[in-house]
């Protein structure tokens, strides 16, 4: 009566482990981190079980069944905090692309706030020059000449120009999907306003006739630094709607669910930063020609293509179905006994 007793109150447990160990077993590429996480959890508790069985019940069948059991689980999870490290790596391979394809249309809307941001400050400057002075924060305003940029790659005028940029967007980023804990109306803002910035200071250099030395001192970095923005402007976009529109959530629950989908989704910029700051540390001040940072610049809109179509790629493979999990159900086994008793 007893063992009997205690299959029945631990065979969820020990199902439930069962079937995640078949799948680390037989589809590995398909584990999640979720499933790490949830097969240490089962494996702590099966433990309890087994010991519990070599205690009170050492003759019965139980207690073999849990040791063989217990033993595949300790071989899985140790296997998988070997494995741990390429979790990071896997992220960016796999599961990065796919939050930003799920998440395009907010990525989209971002790029369009922010080119409607920008025809905007171009038109005010190409209107009036002195709106430069109304538009740019005094920092820029007062120290772009658009007759020296270039003329020495060294020079204060170029490294204030660019680190100021990049700094900016960075902060640009992490604001415009913190901001979307305003149902969305300081992301649009944040948007809209930065650029307004890069639409100013187009203008400017148009007027002056050096708007493709200006293009040339932006896109190699800027493609890059620009898309992280829109990924992390349409995390924040996302997070507003979410807030509006729960669905047939909780507005709470979906808005946690949202904040956790979106901080993922910035946490895959940081390594677009990272490269965007190499490029701007080395290639946007070197002594390349005009059109060779123009080529770099097509280079690295390419390569992103390249990530995102891969990782389009390897989503569809990964959602192809797979085989179903084994019954638990089997001759001998302690959980095809019935549970009655």
């Amino acid at each position: 009566m007893e063992i009997q007793r205690f299959i029945r109150e631990h065979k969820p447990v020990w199902s439930e482990l069962e079937r995640l160990l078949e799948k680390f077993e037989r589809r590995k590429r398909e584990v999640q981190a979720a499933d790490i996480d949830r097969l240490t959890a089962l494996y702590k508790q099966a433990s309890v079980h087994l010991a519990f069985a070599q205690t009170y019940y050492a003759e019965d069948d139980a207690g073999v069944f849990l040791n063989q059991l217990v033993s595949r689980a300790h071989h899985a999870v140790h296997a998988a905090e070997r494995r741990s490290v390429s979790r990071v790596g896997d992220y960016f391979k796999h599961h990065f692309t796919g939050y930003v394809l799920e998440r395009r249309w907010f990525i989209a809307a971002a790029l369009l706030l922010f080119l409607a941001g920008g025809a905007s400050g171009f038109a005010a400057v190409w209107q009036d020059p002195l709106n430069l002075y109304a538009v740019l924060p005094a920092s820029i305003a007062e120290n772009v000449d658009p007759m020296r940029t270039g003329e020495n790659h060294d020079s204060v005028q170029s490294a204030v120009m660019s680190s100021t940029i990049m700094t900016n967007n960075i902060r640009v980023a992490v604001l415009a999907f913190v901001s979307g804990i305003t149902f969305g109306v300081l992301t649009v803002y944040v948007l809209v306003y930065n650029g307004l910035l890069i639409g100013a200071l187009a203008a400017l250099f148009w007027q002056s006739g050096r708007s493709y030395v200006f293009w040339a001192y932006i896109l190699p970095h800027g493609i890059v630094e620009l898309t992280a923005i829109f990924i992390a402007g349409g995390a924040g976009l996302y997070m507003g709607y979410r807030m509006i529109v729960p669905g047939s959530f909780t507005r709470k629950y979906r808005f946690l669910r949202s904040v956790k989908e979106s901080a993922l989704l910035l946490i895959g910029t940081i390594p677009l930063f990272v490269i965007a700051g190499i490029i701007e540390g080395y290639i946007t001040p070197s002594d390349l020609s005009l059109e060779l940072k123009y080529a770099f610049a097509g280079l690295t809109l390419l390569a992103l293509a390249a990530y995102i179509a891969y990782g389009y790629a390897a989503q569809r493979r990964r959602s192809l179905p797979g085989e179903d999990g084994l019954s638990d159900a089997r001759p001998n086994h302690p959980l095809s006994r019935p549970s009655t008793g």
